[in-house]
């Protein structure tokens, strides 16, 4: 918690509706940010005021509740527009902040390496730059807080032209940054080691299922985007056979456009990999919802074009929290249901990936450039290849491999000289 902030969350209610997910949503968002909810105040109306998001009257209450709980901050469920804030932090007399910038305010507090720090910077600037003078008062009365910490915190009551300079100075660094992950990344595709990527809603349990795979010790925590950073561990298939598995920051419900230069490094390991498994939390309350907001953001921000797709595995997380006669036990797609934090069905899973992963195997024969010989290495010592001559253009081997793994290995400069489809028993 910043200080001793204490909230209170005002949301939308369509007429007819109960209340929201989303509601409850930005609450764990709160509290993940440090701020306990003290109250909600929720507003019937089909969509939100054009001045003021809820009604004037509403705002009226919303300033009254605030004096009586002496709330020192109001979230409201939605993005407001800059006259939307100044206006209400006008009629309250509190500081405002929305969803959008609670969610930055998480991202501030999380972001480990230098590079997400910067991002979450550029992403505060750009938004709040339209803002200054709906948000200045509150900044300057009250001193920070929530919303306002991170690493963009000191520029906020500085000048537009200078924070247009700030914003050009963290651009022209995070190119840099950019060729640096481009190297990373590259390392990992030389690697013979097939790329599973774990994506899915934030609080899934990804990084559990990490940790249950891999034996680990990846940062587990019960709270909305406990992970910012792409995690990659070695995991083992079956006996001598491995894979890399790399655990992505989860995504969220109309994510704030901004930040979306955060998941580069998510977005990009989805993109390479050669099989993703979508982690869906069986015992959330919005388990569709979620889902499709995920196959959305998937579609919409990494498959962007008609490129090559990875096969997508579901993997029904929490199976141990649901009651399998109840309402929630019941999910329209198909998937391999475990539970990561008990390890039921991991075995099960795994057998599930290698059946992915080894869908298309092939016996072939190859010669590989003596530039490559680390992958010769890798692959007879896992008892999938031998070496049958040493020749002036390469090393000439014969091997059991996957698709994947025949597309590296011609990416790396190998020929191949036979190649014959394989189906394991």
């Amino acid at each position: 918690m910043y200080g001793s902030e204490r909230a209170l969350l005002v949301g939308l209610q369509p007429p007819g509706e109960g209340a929201t997910d989303s509601l409850h949503e930005v609450e764990l968002l709160a509290d993940t940010a440090g701020v306990p909810v003290l109250a909600h105040v929720i507003q019937k109306r089909p969509r939100p005021d054009s001045s003021t998001f809820i009604g004037k009257g509403k705002a009226t209450e919303v300033k009254a509740v605030a004096s009586e709980l002496d709330a020192e901050v109001i979230i409201f469920d939605g993005e407001l527009s800059p006259a939307q804030a100044r206006n209400l932090e006008e009629a309250i007399g509190r500081k405002v902040i929305d969803r959008t910038q609670l969610i930055m305010d998480i991202f501030a507090q999380r972001a480990a390496t230098k590079e997400a720090k910067l991002q979450v910077e550029l992403a505060q600037l750009r938004y709040l730059l339209p803002r200054l003078r709906g948000w200045g008062s509150a900044l300057t009365r009250l001193g920070g807080g929530i919303g306002t910490r991170g690493p963009g915190e000191t520029q906020l009551e500085l000048d537009r032209k200078k924070i247009n300079r700030r914003i050009h100075t963290i651009e022209r660094r995070l190119v840099k940054a950019k060729a640096e992950r481009a190297l990373r990344r590259k390392r990992r595709k030389i690697s013979s080691l097939p790329q599973v990527v774990l994506v899915g809603y934030t609080n899934s349990g990804k990084s559990t299922l990490l940790n249950r795979l891999c034996g680990s010790n990846a940062f587990v925590e019960d709270k909305l985007f406990a992970t910012l950073s792409t995690t990659v561990r070695r995991g083992e298939l079956d006996s001598g056979r491995w894979a890399l598995f790399i655990d992505t920051v989860g995504f969220i419900r109309a994510l704030p456009h901004d930040l979306i230069p955060s998941f580069a490094a998510t977005l990009e390991v989805v993109r390479d990999a050669d099989l993703i498994l979508h982690i869906v939390d069986l015992d959330s309350s919005s388990l569709e919802e979620d889902y499709e907001a995920v196959l959305e953001t998937l579609n919409r921000e990494v498959f962007t074009t008609d490129a090559f797709r990875p096969p997508i595995l579901n993997v029904l997380n929490k199976v141990d929290l649901i009651d399998h006669d109840g309402e929630r036990a019941e999910f329209s797609s198909a998937g391999v249901r475990i539970s990561a934090k008990e390890g039921t069905h991991i075995d099960g899973l795994l057998h599930r990936i290698r059946t992915v992963l080894n869908q298309d195997e092939v016996e072939a024969s190859l010669l590989v450039p003596y530039a490559a010989s680390d992958l010769v290495h890798r692959f007879t010592q896992q008892g999938r290849g031998t070496i049958k001559e040493y020749t002036e253009e390469g090393i000439e081997i014969e091997a059991l491999l996957s698709t994947h793994e025949l597309g590296r290995l011609r990416k790396a400069g190998a020929r191949i000289i036979a190649c014959s489809s394989f189906q394991r028993e």
